[in-house]
């Protein structure tokens, strides 16, 4: 798909259960297809479960425990939406300082759905321009975050999209993001 441009890069996806399913494999496919390593980080244990739509989906193996996942060892970050993944992950310190660690460092973070939830927790909404699914539009706004209505917006490193149907546009602009060499430290 994107000619091998994220060859030699490593990046994490951190999730919870109830994780919106097709919000992972799609854009994780991209990412292998670029040449990408990615593994699947969380603090659920060994398995982690997806969420279809409007069901419980499918299981997949956890490749680093939240607990014992260094951020340094990552390139980029990606961030899958769904309800009650990023409700669970915005509560817990070692997600939000995991995800600290991505900004701090410039390193880039592609968002989509309800994953700009954990963003507010970790601290690094404010002054971003993002989008998100639509009913996130005031938690953002009220955290300092510029809130538009866009299928994609990137904001120095920081992709986000609103929903399934945004992830062609995401995944370009992820694929571009996480193929660049440097990012504004926040």
């Amino acid at each position: 798909m994107q000619d091998q441009q994220l060859q030699n890069k490593k990046v994490a996806i951190l999730v919870e259960n109830g994780f919106e399913q097709e919000e992972l494999t799609r854009p994780r496919q991209a990412l292998h297809a670029a040449g990408a390593k990615t593994h699947i980080v969380s603090p659920a244990g060994k398995k982690v479960k997806g969420w279809d739509h409007v069901k419980w989906g499918d299981e997949f193996d956890v490749d680093a425990p939240l607990a014992e996942a260094d951020p340094a060892q990552y390139d980029a970050l990606l961030l899958p939406g769904g309800v009650m993944n990023p409700d669970k992950l915005r509560r817990n310190k070692q997600a939000q300082s995991f995800v600290r660690h991505f900004f701090d460092e410039g390193k880039p973070v592609a968002a989509i759905c309800h994953a700009p939830w954990t963003l507010i927790d970790a601290d690094v909404a404010h002054g971003r321009r993002l989008t998100s699914y639509h009913t996130l539009q005031t938690d953002l706004k009220n955290a300092g975050a510029e809130w538009v209505d866009e299928a994609v917006v990137v904001d120095d490193g920081l992709v986000t999209s609103r929903n399934p149907d945004d992830i062609p546009a995401f995944n370009e602009k992820m694929i571009q993001e996480f193929a660049k060499e440097e990012h504004e430290r926040v």
